[in-house]
């Protein structure tokens, strides 16, 4: 075998094709842990994105450690026939090993080589049809008000090399509302449809994609700050109520005094 097709081969190796049974059995378990620990996951402008568009990325700004697990339950939600990969650092994937038959591959995001691992795989992904790539382009942790949005090169690099293509600006916010557990608020931004990605180079397509998550991370935020649920489709509900000890009194002073239960604290301003 070339050195090519060793490498060709290598590539193929790390970017295994995800699991149906392993994602079908792990969504069960994190509906429940995601349910546990947030009120609801809601996504505003939903019906933005290009179902059948390929090849297709997905960025997204990185907000916290749920970030990727948000984007398991939202592939799952908008587009559960394709098949979903994104890289994961790989001292973290070796970590949590679990991600790996779910479409995770590892890049070294500590040195110049993730970036040409990120070429290598992100290629090998978008040519296989019907996949989506996933990337968060910041690497690392950032607050969603940080200004000017700072993604790395390799996500540009990538698309320098590619044909047509589509990319989706992905932005996700966690926000406390009425309820004691926060909201996971997501808004998918205006798809941007690219007739050659080699018309222009690297820097120039990292910085289209920083001002497109801005854009999106700013209306995101004006609908956060809007608090209207009716703004969002509710992919996933999850825990309500005060919980403990008042939960539970308030629940036994309803059946006595026959009063209805409001199990929202947000119902209380329905009434």
């Amino acid at each position: 075998m070339t050195r090519t097709q060793v490498d060709a081969a290598r590539v193929r190796s790390e970017v295994r094709t995800p699991s149906r049974r392993v994602l079908g059995l792990f969504s069960i378990y994190l509906r429940w842990y995601v349910r546990r620990h947030f009120h609801a996951i809601r996504v505003a402008n939903l019906g933005r994105i290009p179902r059948q568009a390929h090849p297709l990325i997905l960025f997204s700004n990185h907000a916290s450690w749920w970030d990727p697990l948000v984007g398991l339950l939202l592939a799952q939600a908008a587009m559960p026939e394709r098949d979903h990969y994104a890289p994961m650092d790989e001292t973290a994937l070796a970590h949590y090993a679990i991600f790996r038959p779910m479409g995770f591959f590892p890049v070294d995001n500590g040195s110049p080589r993730g970036a040409a691992q990120l070429l290598r795989a992100g290629s090998e992904v978008l040519s296989r049809q019907g996949s989506v790539l996933w990337i968060t382009p910041e690497s690392q942790f950032q607050d969603v008000r940080t200004r000017p949005v700072i993604f790395r090169p390799g996500l540009g690099a990538l698309m320098a090399r590619m044909g047509r293509l589509t990319c989706l600006p992905v932005t996700i916010e966690y926000a406390f509302w009425d309820e004691r557990l926060p909201e996971i608020l997501v808004n998918i931004g205006e798809p941007l449809e690219i007739a050659d990605g080699g018309m222009e180079e690297a820097r120039t397509w990292t910085n289209l994609l920083s001002y497109a998550t801005a854009a999106t991370l700013d209306e995101l935020a004006m609908l956060s700050m809007e608090r209207d649920p009716e703004a969002f489709e509710t992919v996933l509900s999850g825990s309500g109520g005060i919980g403990g000890i008042y939960e539970l009194w308030k629940r036994l002073s309803c059946v006595v005094t026959g009063r209805p239960y409001l199990h929202d604290h947000g119902s209380l301003h329905e009434r």
